[in-house]
Formats: C-alpha cells, sequence, structure tokens
C-alpha cells in the first residue's frame, strides 16, 4: 500500500527531537571585565529567578529593591516578597545567593529581606506581570 510508505516516510523524515534548542544556561553570561559584576550582570542572573508562587520573575514582579556591590565583591540584593506571611522567602534567598555566588569575582552575597516599601503589583510590576495578574 503506498499510503502506508509516504506515511512512513512522512514520521522519519520529520524528527524535531533534534532541533530543540534548550534555553542557554545562566552560566553563560558573558562578563569580560575585571573585579565583581555590575549592577545589570547581577540583575541579568536574577532575571532568572522566580517566584514559586506566580512562577514569574522576581525582577518583572518589581520584588527586587536593590542590589549593591562592593569592590571587595560582597554583593548585596534587598528583595521584597508578595506578602510578609509568604513562605518561600528563605527558597528565594538561598535561590538568589547561589545564582548570584557563581559570579566571578563575588566573594560574599547578602540577601536582605525588605518590606518598606511595601510591595504594590500596581507601581513595581512590568506591564506583562500586571496583564498576567489581571491588575489595570
Amino acid at each position: 500500500m503506498p499510503e502506508t510508505e509516504t506515511d512512513h516516510a512522512d514520521h522519519t523524515g520529520h524528527d524535531h527531537a533534534h532541533h530543540h534548542h534548550a534555553p542557554a544556561p545562566v552560566e553563560e553570561i558573558v562578563i569580560d571585565h575585571d573585579g565583581p559584576p555590575t549592577e545589570e550582570e547581577v540583575r541579568a542572573v536574577l532575571q532568572t529567578v522566580e517566584d514559586p508562587e506566580l512562577r514569574m520573575s522576581i525582577v518583572d514582579l518589581g520584588l527586587l529593591y536593590g542590589v549593591t556591590i562592593e569592590d571587595d565583591g560582597l554583593v548585596s540584593v534587598d528583595l521584597t516578597l508578595t506578602s510578609p506571611a509568604c513562605p518561600v522567602g528563605p527558597m528565594l534567598q538561598g535561590m538568589i545567593y547561589h545564582k548570584v555566588a557563581q559570579l566571578p569575582n563575588v566573594m560574599d552575597v547578602e540577601v536582605n529581606l525588605v518590606w518598606t516599601p511595601p510591595w504594590d503589583p500596581k507601581t513595581m510590576a512590568s506591564e506583562d506581570v500586571k496583564l498576567a495578574l489581571g491588575i489595570w
């Protein structure tokens, strides 16, 4: 039966598995300067950290309040949570610590939870996030 043969050729001819490009791992952020990373580089890494409840980047959500980088490689990250009762604080702090600590010339990472000003998605989240959360 010719139908089954063309059918069969179709299945073998279109193998999509090998063409799948996985997103580049975080380690590939290219840093081509000496000394500790810049604030942009730290933010680029933190862009990959998601709030476990909302499944969105902490940067897009506006939860990242500040990044301070000392010349000796100490990086301080000021972070808030969507609510003070949010149970994922320590988990997020750990994720941030590990991601930032992997950057070159980072000696230590401080992740500070900050509650002022309180997080307000209307003013702090990106437009995409507001749409996703249904905030107008």
